[in-house]
């Protein structure tokens, strides 16, 4: 299992925004195969920012890998520009990738997952 996040530091004032953009997003994800589930997390607040990640789960990493060569993240991603202006960062997203080594379901089954 791979998880793959992206972190945004959004500036205060812009989170209404941020959120509809997300909101109103076509989501892709499940048209490819691996795909197991989207997040999108709204974090803590600072002086200057509120924090937020997108947080998608993957069978694979191979299979996040395709989804990044899609036609569908191409698509999901193609109005990301139409939004300068609209909404104010601190900086770009951050990518964090994660290969899952231990997992724990609901019942508190546990396995490692490598």
């Amino acid at each position: 299992m791979f998880i793959a996040m992206n972190r945004f530091r959004v500036v205060p004032g812009y989170e209404e925004a941020f959120e509809a953009m997300w909101r109103s997003r076509q989501g892709r994800l499940a048209e490819l195969p691996g795909s197991v589930e989207f997040h999108m997390l709204k974090g803590p607040k600072a002086e200057d920012h509120t924090l937020y990640a997108s947080h998608t789960v993957w069978e694979s990493f191979e299979h996040f890998q395709a989804w990044t060569k899609s036609e569908q993240f191409r698509s999901a991603h193609a109005k990301a520009g139409e939004n300068r202006g609209k909404i104010e960062y601190l900086s770009g997203p951050h990518f964090e990738g994660f290969e899952v080594i231990i997992h724990e379901d609901r019942n508190g089954v546990r396995a490692d997952a490598a």
